[in-house]
């Protein structure tokens, strides 16, 4: 075992021993208005919705063992005791027509987002089946994560009242004018391991644990048919448009997708704090402690009033605790999650993890989302930084170029090989570009009718 793995074993057994390994709030010795409530659900204890191919490791891969199946029936069955609908996103030629199906589960025959995005990924994970789409698997229809347990825990209608409030309460409680000390921000400066490798930190966010109409009940209606149109172009059409494959710009969530970033670098001052990750671009996130928003423009800002990709991000200290809030992010996408609107802004808490003997063991980091345009109502979502190492030692970070080599040609993603010469429409990358290839070539003879509200809560 090398250096950085006996670390890391060591530092996942130290939280496994401290309980803060599990997906839970940060501990805090108040009660806080607007921070550290309690997990109504822990998503680390639930099954996956699947369906899902799992791949054998080690000996086993190596003897071509086959992958183990998760989920209740393939390859055109349904499973026992549920009664498939007559139309489903598999076998639907037109899913803007199906809204009224959309709040049933059977209608993605149980799937999770994130497996309908998997499912023609051959045997990684794929569960297509043999006469693809109408051969898809089946998830398990019992498996999800409450909606209560996703949705925010504070009464705020918006991030500026959630920051102002925390402000005031720090101020009142005496933490924003206690510093962090150099000691303090020597430990938060420093590498920390890939969020969705350590030990017991899913999410809901991920994709994989929740059922699809319940991620649809969190989404205003325009937005409920964005996120089906992805859905179905994953399961149906086999047309994922994936920003990264294009090198197009990630985007302010891709942060939290499970495979988007790998080890976080942290450097801590007092005045800023900034947070580098990347897998196919670099993610910066750059703290300005202390500074306050410009709120003559569309959204609250600090530069100029256009939206920026990553947003702007303004915080102040509790102490060794920094809380912020970003604004001005460009809308976008990730993966198999909800897109959001440039009204997006967040409020996050990074509160240290420590032993029973005060030992720094990483950050606890809390995220409520605000998105009026794209959310019914705010979102939190808890995962947990475990501290692998300061900056004299281990991998620096290695900044990353994106090359692009896959163009969408006649709107299907396509390998292009140096010196070919192909007919290529430029993006408009503040457009929803993936909607527009989809649209262009893939939805022909479909009718997108007037969108309305297929979740309502007042009745």
């Amino acid at each position: 075992m090398n250096n950085n793995r006996m670390r890391l074993a060591v530092v996942a057994a130290a939280l496994l021993g401290t309980g803060v390994s599990a997906q839970q709030t940060a501990q805090i010795d108040f009660k806080s208005v607007g921070r550290a409530a309690p997990m109504l659900d822990d998503i680390n204890k639930r099954e996956i919705v699947g369906p899902a191919l799992r791949r054998q490791f080690g000996p086993q891969a190596q003897q071509g063992a086959e992958p183990t199946f998760l989920g209740t029936a393939r390859n055109g069955d349904h499973p026992s005791g549920i009664e498939p609908l007559p139309i489903d996103i598999f076998t639907s030629k037109d899913f803007y027509q199906d809204r009224e199906l959309w709040s049933d589960k059977r209608y993605f025959r149980c799937n999770s987002s994130a497996a309908l995005e998997d499912a023609w990924c051959g045997n990684r994970s794929g569960t297509i089946g043999d006469k693809p789409p109408a051969s898809a698997a089946w998830g398990y229809c019992d498996r999800d994560t409450p909606r209560e347990a996703i949705v925010s825990p504070y009464a705020f209608k918006t991030a500026q009242e959630h920051y102002n409030a925390l402000l005031a309460e720090t101020t009142k409680r005496g933490g924003a004018d206690q510093k962090p000390t150099a000691e303090q921000l020597e430990e938060w400066t420093g590498r920390y391991q890939h969020p969705a490798r350590t030990p017991n930190n899913r999410t809901w966010y991920h994709m994989r644990q929740v059922q699809a109409p319940t991620v649809l009940s969190l989404l205003t209606p325009e937005y409920q048919t964005r996120f089906v149109q992805e859905a179905y172009h994953h399961a149906n059409t086999n047309k994922a448009m994936w920003p990264s494959q294009y090198c197009w710009p990630e985007g302010f969530m891709r942060r939290y997708h499970e495979a988007a970033v790998w080890e976080h670098y942290m450097i801590a001052a007092p005045s800023v704090v900034q947070i580098v990750a990347g897998v196919a671009r670099n993610f910066i996130t750059t703290v300005h402690v202390g500074r306050e928003f410009k709120m003559d423009g569309a959204v609250p800002r600090l530069g100029a009033d256009v939206p920026r990709w990553y947003g702007e991000t303004i915080g102040f200290w509790d102490k060794d605790t920094l809380i912020t809030w970003t604004s001005n992010i460009q809308g976008w996408k990730v993966h198999a999650a909800p897109e959001h609107s440039s009204k997006l802004q967040s409020i996050e808490i990074y509160t240290p993890n420590r032993d029973a003997a005060g030992k720094f063991l990483g950050l606890n980091h809390e995220t409520v989302l605000y998105d009026p345009e794209a959310l019914v109502e705010p979102v939190r979502i808890v995962r947990n930084f475990s501290k692998l190492s300061g900056f004299d030692e281990g991998d620096p970070y290695v900044f990353i170029e994106c090359v692009q080599t896959i163009f969408p040609v006649n709107g299907t993603p396509t390998p292009v090989s140096p010196g070919t010469v192909i007919e290529y429409e430029v993006p408009d990358m503040y457009g929803r570009p993936w909607a527009h290839l989809w649209e262009k070539y893939w939805e022909q003879g479909m009718e997108r009718p007037e969108t309305e509200d297929i979740f309502d809560f007042e009745n």
